[in-house]
């Protein structure tokens, strides 16, 4: 008679509750950092008006130029 098991631990390991909340837990974990990573990935946008942001004087090394 063949033994059933799986790859690694046996099937009765692999339909407990706790092997559950773990595999649950390793696939939200899974998720949360692909979202991250994606974000980090992603471009910073950009504000195209900055409005009351601008300095009230230049600090180029021309400082004719206006601000």
């Amino acid at each position: 008679m063949i033994a059933r098991s799986g790859n690694i631990l046996p099937v009765e390991v692999l339909h407990t509750d706790a092997f559950a909340l773990l595999a649950s837990f390793v696939a939200i974990n899974s998720v949360l950092y692909l979202g991250l990573t994606v974000v980090k990935i992603l471009p910073v946008p950009r504000i195209a008006w900055r409005g009351r942001d601008r300095r009230a004087e230049t600090r180029s090394i021309h400082p004719d130029e206006p601000a």
